[in-house]
């Protein structure tokens, strides 16, 4: 069984994180232990390469504090040219994968206010009235009329990261 730090405690995340490994390990094929850690960028980062740099941050620090691991995972939103998306960041003792989530445009006024210093789930919370929604479906359950949620963008990411743990082609 594979012991896996998840660099976040917010439900959304562990969902996809623990679906995906699910997915390519079989089954109960792994411990997820949740801790929070300090990704070393504003809590709601701007670009891809702060919120890349925030993930890989995450993935580190969680090492730090639990080097007993098998894998760290770490999964870091942000806002890049108008949309929300993640990065994902996974390690083992030897490799590391990242990926990138889809992206969703976000609307005019929302953006506006997360451009101005706002982070983006209070906005969308109150915007839309489902309190705490970055833990639950987030502007992508919203915008998407609940055909996708936060955590399955996240999952398919997550499954793309893990590529390089399961195809010996990536050495």
């Amino acid at each position: 069984m594979y012991h896996v730090i998840c660099a976040t405690q917010n439900p959304a995340k562990i969902k996809a994180i623990l679906g995906a490994f699910e997915l390519i390990f079989g089954p109960q094929s792994c411990h997820i232990d949740a801790i929070n850690v300090e990704s070393g960028v504003p809590d709601q980062p701007i670009g891809s390469e702060e919120t890349r740099r925030g993930a890989r941050q995450r993935v580190e620090n969680a090492r730090l504090a639990r080097p007993d691991a098998d894998f760290w995972v770490a999964i870091e939103a942000g806002i890049d040219e108008g949309s929300t998306f993640s990065w994902v960041v996974i390690k083992d003792k030897n490799k590391a994968g990242e990926a990138r989530s889809a992206t969703l445009p976000l609307p005019a006024n929302i953006l506006e206010r997360v451009l101005a210093g706002e982070e983006l789930g209070p906005v969308m919370s109150q915007w839309s009235g489902i309190s705490e929604i970055g833990r639950k479906e987030g502007a992508i359950g919203v915008f998407t009329a609940g055909h996708l949620t936060r955590s399955s963008v996240y999952h398919q990411a997550v499954l793309l990261a893990l590529s390089p743990f399961h195809n010996a082609i990536y050495g």
